[in-house]
């Protein structure tokens, strides 16, 4: 586990970025985007798998993982939109396909709808994508969020690993959950973002693009874990109604963690949808 390494960086106005790009020079894009409270670590097996036949791209968000984190930083959904947006000019990728999972979802939503970023197509997998989302843990720690951050650390990283593990129905091998979690646990630094990407965790992020889904004119395909505990697969079935000529694959024994649960099967579903892009 300990090979999980992006070595180029990218500064924006949110912090410095870390990022990388696996697969062969002049394969077809393929950007993958984590969700919160994760990082580009999640997509270790299915980006392993796509990189023999796309050229696959991999970044963690501002706050996240291996990225900056700082007191005062903008990690919002908003923020995160707009750095996707400058990555894929800096990248120079006019229309890749796009893989969005959890909080990556609403990401790529945005930077599509309100920041004209240009997709070959999209694949949504158990995204925060509809209102209302937070579970009573979610609104208790972003209401709180700097009482949370004084918490003794051992407590801390107790309440990070249940709350991961939780997103889990498989469960997580003791050296994946480590891994999920040391970006959180490791330090002071590390324990205060994990409270702040909470904190601004705002549902108007996702009431402000809602309502534009049935106008989204590109392919897209919604992938769920039947046993998703944090969002339900009925809310997969919304989501696919509101988009235009979407498809649902619900994949069966995983959670909300599909990348880990059940990684081969999600990415014979994303090597499916992909290929009908080509």
């Amino acid at each position: 586990m300990t090979d999980w390494q992006l070595r180029k960086t990218f500064s924006t106005a949110s912090g410095t970025v870390r990022w990388d790009r696996w697969g062969q020079d002049g394969g077809e894009p393929v950007v993958l985007l984590h969700g919160t409270p994760f990082s580009s670590f999640v997509w270790r097996e299915v980006a392993q798998a796509l990189a023999r036949q796309y050229q696959v791209f991999l970044w963690d968000m501002p706050g996240y993982g291996t990225s900056e984190k700082h007191a005062g930083q903008d990690v919002s959904l908003d923020a995160q939109g707009r750095v996707f947006a400058e990555l894929l000019e800096r990248w120079e990728l006019t229309e890749p396909a796009v893989v969005a999972h959890d909080f990556g979802g609403a990401v790529a939503l945005r930077a599509h709808l309100l920041h004209k970023a240009a997709y070959r197509g999209l694949a949504l997998v158990d995204p925060v994508a509809l209102a209302p989302w937070g579970s009573p843990f979610f609104r208790l720690v972003g209401s709180n969020s700097e009482v949370f951050e004084q918490l003794p650390p051992a407590l801390h990283r107790a309440l990070v690993r249940e709350y991961v593990r939780s997103a889990s129905f498989a469960g997580l091998r003791p050296e994946v959950a480590d891994r999920l979690t040391a970006p959180w646990s490791d330090d002071e630094e590390g324990q205060a973002a994990f409270y702040r990407q909470i904190a601004q965790a705002d549902q108007r992020y996702t009431d402000e693009v809602q309502e534009l889904y049935p106008g989204i004119e590109l392919p897209v395909a919604v992938c769920w874990g039947a046993e998703d505990a944090w969002i339900p697969v009925s809310r997969g079935h919304e989501l696919t109604s509101l988009i235009p000529g979407a498809t649902l694959d619900v994949i069966p024994d995983a959670g909300h963690l599909v990348p880990l649960d059940a990684p081969a099967a999600l990415t014979a579903s994303l090597l499916a949808f992909l290929r009908r892009l080509s």
